[in-house]
């Protein structure tokens, strides 16, 4: 087990809740709201559901953000616990729209939810007039009091027309994708710098059509903060997994990490930091439809970038010199 420092008990649930609000509003908020129909209080949940499908395309045409949830004073606990940090290596132009890879995926993507969705490390001070969207599978928004809390933190569908209208819309907007997708989550494993971007091309091409700068992230200690048992291709757990993937969205992972106690096991992630350091914008000319071969092109020199970054600060960050970036 990692050895680390002990945060208190507030800090711990801070970041529990993380993946608990999504459960409580799933399991526990909205069927209350259902079972509201069948009393006196009805109008109350009628009145949301005929908002909710007139509202219907607002996650695809860029969402409905709060300042005031970003700001909330609860994220800096959930950033104090780890700690995480973001650093920032070249200024974004406001004048520019961006498409941004977020690498690696993790278990829960702890360090892009707390520097893209949050204001917890101050990223709108460290890049002004830039205005951050996390892209998350789209089935999120399809589910009612969900989709409103998270478009208010910024997040978007990760579906084209969603992606396509803030890089279409104005100028500042920087568009993060986990670009390894929830298959990734199989490979977050402590130590390990596997990353599943080389058959991945699709944000790139959209880049393309719409001539907007590539930029890399690579955020160190997102695949530490918790143990996840693996299993092997051919057992039938890893066949459960991938059904479960096929049919939910995302992979069933087994992981564990550290309890309330010292030296216990739990769900809590191991408190170790978390850093996301942001590459040099890579610009990309605008092609309505690019070649194959263009995209090829640009998909090689992103994943030359992002080596480089990587490469220029793993030592500071727990790798050894000859650690190295293995796309698959």
């Amino acid at each position: 087990m990692p050895c680390f420092k002990q945060p208190n008990h507030f800090q711990s649930l801070v970041v529990l809740q993380w993946p608990l609000v999504y459960l409580g509003l799933f399991w526990i908020v909205q069927p209350l709201f259902i079972c509201l129909l069948f009393t006196s209080l009805w109008p109350l949940p009628a009145l949301y559901f005929v908002w909710f499908f007139l509202d219907w395309k607002t996650p695809e045409q860029g969402g409905r953000r709060s300042a005031w949830v970003r700001n909330w004073c609860i994220w800096t606990h959930m950033r104090d616990y780890f700690p995480i940090k973001i650093l920032k290596t070249k200024d974004l132009s406001p004048e520019q729209n961006y498409l941004m890879g977020v690498h690696p995926h993790g278990l829960l993507t702890f360090g892009a939810f707390c520097n893209f969705c949050t204001e917890a490390t101050g990223f709108s001070k460290i890049f002004p007039g830039i205005t951050p969207h996390l892209a998350t599978l789209s089935w999120f928004f399809k589910i009612p009091l969900i989709r409103d809390y998270i478009m208010a933190k910024g997040v978007c569908s990760v579906n084209k027309p969603a992606i396509d209208y803030l890089l279409s819309h104005g100028t500042g907007n920087l568009v993060g994708i986990v670009v390894g997708g929830v298959s990734e989550a199989l490979k977050s494993v402590p130590n390990t710098t596997t990353l599943l971007l080389r058959k991945h091309k699709g944000f790139v091409r959209l880049a393309l059509q719409r001539g907007v700068h590539l930029v890399p992230t690579f955020t160190f200690g997102e695949t530490e903060v918790y143990d996840q048992v693996v299993f092997h291709k051919d057992s039938w757990m890893y066949k459960f997994q991938s059904y479960f993937r096929r049919t939910v969205g995302f992979y069933f992972c087994i992981f564990y990490g550290r309890g309330f106690s010292r030296d216990s096991i739990g769900l809590l992630p191991y408190p170790l930091p978390i850093i996301t350091v942001v590459g040099e914008p890579l610009p990309l000319p605008k092609m309505e439809n690019p070649s194959r071969e263009m995209v090829e092109k640009y998909h090689t020199l992103y994943m030359d970038a992002l080596s480089k970054l990587f490469d220029q600060h793993k030592t500071q960050y727990g790798y050894s010199e000859t650690q190295k970036l293995v796309f698959l």
